[in-house]
């Protein structure tokens, strides 16, 4: 295997701090930009192809959606936990330090990943209860949510992968494998789904099947000759400082992922009171929210290396030209994006269920309000991701269990009885706009920090 050169790994260190911030947050951003829509079009295709098979199928995927969620919380913790850890130790010119956070991050993702596999699998019938599942869409939730669990090891390494290659500068190496799954899952899921008969299990069996070859593409890819931080064996360390500096950074995202799940679970519970309709309904605008989340997440996933880097390096200026640069352009794209999805809410739900007035009706409703409260979400992901970032764990931590914790599960347990299905409608938005409050102190502290950094 080819290694990369110190003449290499010094212009990739000149280009991370002397490039113009916009041109290289856009650079970076570019590739995880297309990964994260890429990723948004296959979660939708998944609930496009399954909505087909009827109502309870389409509320299918909405109800396992969670455990998607925590598989995703584990990959994250130990993904934005290693590559955050990794851009400031690259920064800082501690390459060797930088190898064994991301072996260590790695081979814990996969690991826990096992766990949840184990444990998923025996207790599934619970699972899927727990889960909010109704009578009626438990045996499609059933079917998709245990072929999901066979994936989880390495679906949550791919996550770690994915956040391992942006934190060193490779986000389009990233972007790479994480499209070509994505693609993958696209041309499986009718495949799978109607030419095999395997209905919802088939969407599933995509997903995993899609899933294994990104994670072996960015396997191969952090073990490149253009990657600074590689993968093996006898890097993983036991050192307290590495895995609490992993531990440490990646809880906020972990804290965010898993309140997320318990969230999701709650919004599926209150929904089935309300019948299929609402838990297909609230389902579809959950996948549609995320694809319009997309382009803000992977502009913060090319933001996030250029802030860690930069701080890692005392490049202070420079982190808070890049959180403004974010703010800015996130705000744009979530005023110009949100503007349509309310226009044409309507038109959006009919795409996945033409031919249920009632589901269109209860999400369009969701659909507005949601929209309505994303350009506040700018700001609050700027704060959350540059104190990640940044080793300011305190704040982005603050941030994420107040998001999904403090406001969205009060609110959706207390609320729907004084407002019923409405108050299921304006939850996110609701607790949206109260993170938003709460994160504009914490901006303005991050800030000033910077403008007189600790010593």
């Amino acid at each position: 295997m080819v290694y990369m050169t110190k003449t290499q790994q010094e212009q990739k260190h000149q280009m991370m701090v002397n490039e113009p911030i916009n041109k290289l947050i856009v650079r970076m951003a570019i590739p995880t930009v297309i990964a994260m829509l890429v990723t948004s079009i296959y979660n939708m295709a998944d609930t496009y192809f399954v909505s087909q098979l009827g109502t309870s199928a389409s509320g299918a995927v909405g109800v396992v959606f969670p455990l998607m969620t925590m598989i995703q919380a584990i990959g994250f913790l130990f993904g934005n936990g290693g590559g955050s850890t990794v851009s400031r130790y690259l920064g800082a010119k501690r390459d060797v330090e930088a190898q064994q956070v991301a072996s260590t991050a790695f081979f814990a993702s996969i690991f826990f990943g096992g766990l949840l596999t184990v444990f998923g699998l025996y207790f599934l019938d619970d699972l899927i209860n727990l889960l909010g599942a109704t009578d009626t869409i438990f045996p499609y939730a059933y079917q998709y949510g245990s072929y999901i669990l066979f994936g989880a090891p390495y679906m949550a390494a791919s996550f770690t992968l994915n956040n391992l290659l942006r934190g060193q500068g490779n986000a389009f190496y990233s972007m790479i494998g994480i499209t070509i799954g994505g693609v993958l899952n696209i041309i499986l899921d009718p495949i799978f789904i109607f030419a095999l008969n395997f209905e919802t299990a088939g969407a599933a069996i995509a997903t995993i099947i899609s899933q294994f070859v990104s994670f072996c593409i960015l396997f191969y890819m952090i073990n490149s000759k253009r990657s600074l931080a590689r993968i093996s064996f006898k890097n993983i360390s036991f050192k307290k400082t590495i895995l609490r500096e992993i531990v440490k950074v990646g809880m906020p995202s972990f804290y965010r992922q898993g309140l997320a799940s318990i969230a999701n679970v709650m919004l599926n519970t209150q929904a089935a009171f309300y019948g299929d309709p609402t838990v297909a309904a609230m389902s579809i605008v959950s996948r549609i929210y995320m694809f319009i989340f997309a382009t803000s997440l992977g502009l913060g996933q090319g933001y996030q290396p250029v802030c860690g880097y930069n701080y890692g390096a005392k490049e202070y200026k420079r982190v808070k030209q890049a959180f403004w640069f974010f703010v800015k352009t996130v705000t744009i794209i979530f005023v110009i994006v949100s503007s349509i999805a309310i226009i044409f809410a309507p038109s959006i739900l009919a795409i996945f269920r033409k031919n249920d007035p009632e589901v269109i009706a209860i999400g369009s409703k969701a659909l507005r309000f949601y929209s309505l409260s994303l350009p506040l979400l700018s700001w609050t992901l700027a704060c959350n991701m540059t104190s990640q970032s940044t080793g300011k764990s305190l704040y982005a931590t603050a941030i994420s269990i107040s998001q999904q914790g403090l406001f969205f599960i009060p609110i959706i347990y207390f609320l729907p009885r004084y407002l019923g299905l409405t108050a299921i409608q304006i939850g996110i938005p609701l607790a949206n706009l109260l993170t938003f409050m709460l994160s504009i102190p914490i901006g303005i502290k991050l800030l000033k920090e910077f403008n007189h950094p600790k010593k």
